[in-house]
């Protein structure tokens, strides 16, 4: 399978909040991210989300507070989801 991403991927695991404004919290753990996104392992991610949607997600863990940003789920895998950052 041909590779066309727009962006280099890198590994990183961390935990980060999911809100979904009706399942409300999700805590999940990253994979990977990169500039246009990340990826979250989450179990029944196609249960629980459809393409398209859009929810806000924040890292956790952090000595501060990290900022709240704007995701689209784009694409399902059997151990997660793709989330694409929303620009202003």
């Amino acid at each position: 399978m041909d590779n066309k991403r727009d962006h280099l991927r890198t590994p990183l695991k961390v935990q980060l909040r999911i809100d979904h404004p009706l399942h409300g919290q999700m805590l999940v753990t990253t994979r990977d991210i990169s500039e246009s996104g990340v990826f979250v392992v989450i179990d029944d991610a196609q249960r629980l989300l459809q393409i398209g949607e859009v929810v806000q997600g924040q890292v956790q863990g952090l000595p501060i507070p990290a900022p709240v940003v704007q995701m689209q789920v784009i694409r399902f895998e059997p151990s997660g989801v793709a989330l694409k950052f929303q620009r202003d």
